[in-house]
């Protein structure tokens, strides 16, 4: 009896493999199948929503090949639509069509570096303030020569700037739950800024969770509709340079450049200006009512119910102000 008992602690255990092998595989599935529902509930919702299609053009621009979606024909005071981090032009896929209807021509640029140009971004300045200078290149390479420009997130910052720097090019402007003074990076983009070689190394299937984690919990109202949201905006960074690019974004996000931006516009503007705020931002809606007050424009447009991506929640409210603004521009009180 002891000798059996002696031999069975000899006996050497398998290795478990093939346990680890079938547990991989089956979060695999699981992962791939939820992307699947994902992608399901996102074209869901495209198809209840008003969505534009993604007619986009690109131009070789100063050494830099620039891309930006185009829509709509009137040749009346273009709407320029700047999208923030972690976004792009397609962000402002649900507010276009309540642009177009109502004679818009909107041109959503996508800034340098961001989206599907991140790898024009690697090795160059993409700051605010350079973001401006370069949508100035483009205007002027399109042959634009004023213009109503929105701005979300980072490039509501590219807004502001274009008013300090470049008003010649101004008849409106909305911002839109913008970074403006010291409200920002949110807490999120502080620790990429802090991790940055991390973030720069790490394949992009380790940073996709994170990724969609901020943009579903803290962006929308509805977790489910952040998913989808953040499975469109993920794409351009699900390639090799797309970590690389990302945290060359991170580097670049910079509360001083906004605070030295504010310092340099005006009081009294010489163009209607709207502020629009989701109540339950991360960017504090009291920056967007300091804002107001130094921009001497009407109280800010409260969302109840917003919170960072009102573009992509409330298309309707955001169209509004901007069809707003650009008929104010276009029809200015008589002196």
């Amino acid at each position: 009896m002891d000798r059996e008992r002696f031999d069975d602690k000899e006996k050497p255990r398998r290795p478990r493999y093939g346990r680890w092998l079938m547990a991989g595989t089956a979060t695999w599935m699981a992962w791939t199948a939820w992307q699947k529902r994902q992608a399901l509930h996102a074209r869901r919702w495209d198809s209840l929503t008003p969505t534009a299609p993604e007619l986009s053009r690109s131009a070789l621009i100063n050494g830099m090949v620039m891309r930006w979606e185009e829509h709509g024909e009137s040749e009346a005071l273009p709407v320029i639509l700047i999208h923030g981090i972690p976004t792009g032009p397609r962000l402002w896929r649900h507010v276009i069509p309540h642009l177009v209807q109502d004679g818009s021509r909107c041109l959503a640029w996508e800034m340098v570096g961001y989206g599907w140009s991140i790898d024009e971004g690697l090795g160059r300045d993409i700051s605010i303030p350079a973001q401006a200078d370069y949508l100035a290149a483009w205007l002027e390479a399109q042959g634009i020569e004023r213009a109503i420009f929105v701005g979300h997130d980072v490039g509501g910052g590219v807004v502001q700037a274009m008013l300090a720097a470049h008003p010649e090019y101004c008849a409106g402007a909305v911002l839109v739950d913008s970074v403006a003074f010291d409200n920002w990076p949110v807490p999120a983009m502080a620790w990429g800024q802090r991790f940055n070689r991390v973030v720069a190394t790490t394949p992009p299937a380790l940073l996709r969770p994170g990724f969609t984690h901020c943009l579903s919990k803290y962006g929308h109202a509805d977790e489910s509709r952040g998913q989808a949201s953040a499975l469109l905006h993920w794409s351009p960074y699900n390639q090799a340079t797309g970590p690389a690019g990302l945290a060359n974004q991170l580097r670049h996000l910079d509360a001083r450049d906004t605070m030295a931006i504010a310092d340099r516009l005006s009081i009294t503007p010489s163009c209607p200006i709207g502020l629009v705020w989701g109540e339950h931002d991360l960017l504090d809606i009291a920056s967007g009512e300091r804002l107001s007050q130094l921009l001497g424009t009407a109280p800010v447009r409260r969302i109840p119910e917003g919170y960072h991506f009102t573009p992509e929640d409330h298309p309707e409210i955001i169209a509004d102000e901007i069809n707003g603004i650009r008929q104010r521009a276009l029809n200015p009180p008589e002196a």
